[in-house]
């Protein structure tokens, strides 16, 4: 598996990135784990969300945080600088057992736990695919499935404005039932780690060993940062 340590400046390119990262490997083969940040905040909806359901846009809009779809499942999160995130790329042919869902779900956060508690050894593993810290929640995860590879992302919280959260996002209109009713304030929480230890863990134990030297081609790049900062594409629901 490859390593690639990059975050672009605007934020629609980073998640035209992991789609294109996604399409290349269809092309060719492969898998690539990516560690990156946003440089500012912006409001992150899932591929089939419902913005208005899930996002104060007034509030949003007033304070010019962006709101952009990615192409994964999921509600919406609010993410920016202080918020570390990953991607991963996984191959379904070498790993035919991941086309089950489940187990999918279960190979990445296994991975993302162990690197995680390597640091904070009382992290727990709550709901479908979240990090939780004294049943809080740092780390929400979501995934992608093509034809013959998975893109599995999440977040790891660390410096983040928790208010943020609750002005930008409303009610969910799912919750895991560990959630048991409590707003974000009160279900959400930070943690310290160090970011570039917990990266080279995390890397070590998916055998990211060798660094990703070439990006997918510019057209497919170019392609996708189009459509993730097209109104069609972000108000689709």
């Amino acid at each position: 598996m490859l390593r690639l340590d990059l975050s672009r400046d605007d934020p629609a390119a980073n998640l035209a990135l992991d789609e294109a990262l996604l399409v290349s490997a269809e092309k060719t083969g492969g898998e690539v784990l990516r560690f990156w940040q946003f440089s500012r905040p912006v409001v992150v909806i899932g591929r089939g969300s419902k913005i208005r359901n899930e996002v104060d846009v007034d509030y949003c809009e007033s304070r010019s945080i962006s709101i952009l779809r990615r192409c994964s499942g999921g509600a919406a999160i609010v993410a920016g600088p202080g918020c570390r995130l990953y991607s991963v790329v996984l191959d379904l042919v070498a790993r035919p057992e991941l086309r089950n869902v489940d187990l999918a779900h279960q190979f990445v956060m296994r991975h993302l736990a162990e690197a995680t508690r390597a640091q904070l050894p009382e992290v727990q593993l709550q709901g479908i695919c979240d990090l939780t810290l004294g049943a809080k929640k740092f780390s929400g995860n979501s995934l992608r499935v093509a034809k013959d590879h998975l893109l599995y992302h999440g977040t790891i919280l660390q410096e983040v404005d928790l208010s943020l959260v609750s002005n930008c996002l409303r009610t969910p209109p799912r919750q895991p039932e560990y959630r048991t009713g409590r707003s974000h304030d009160e279900f959400m929480t930070a943690v310290e780690i160090n970011a570039a230890a917990w990266c080279d863990c995390f890397a070590a134990g998916l055998n990211a060993t060798q660094s990703m030297t070439s990006l997918p081609e510019q057209r497919i790049v170019d392609e996708f940062t189009s459509k993730y900062a097209s109104k069609d594409w972000i108000w689709r629901h």
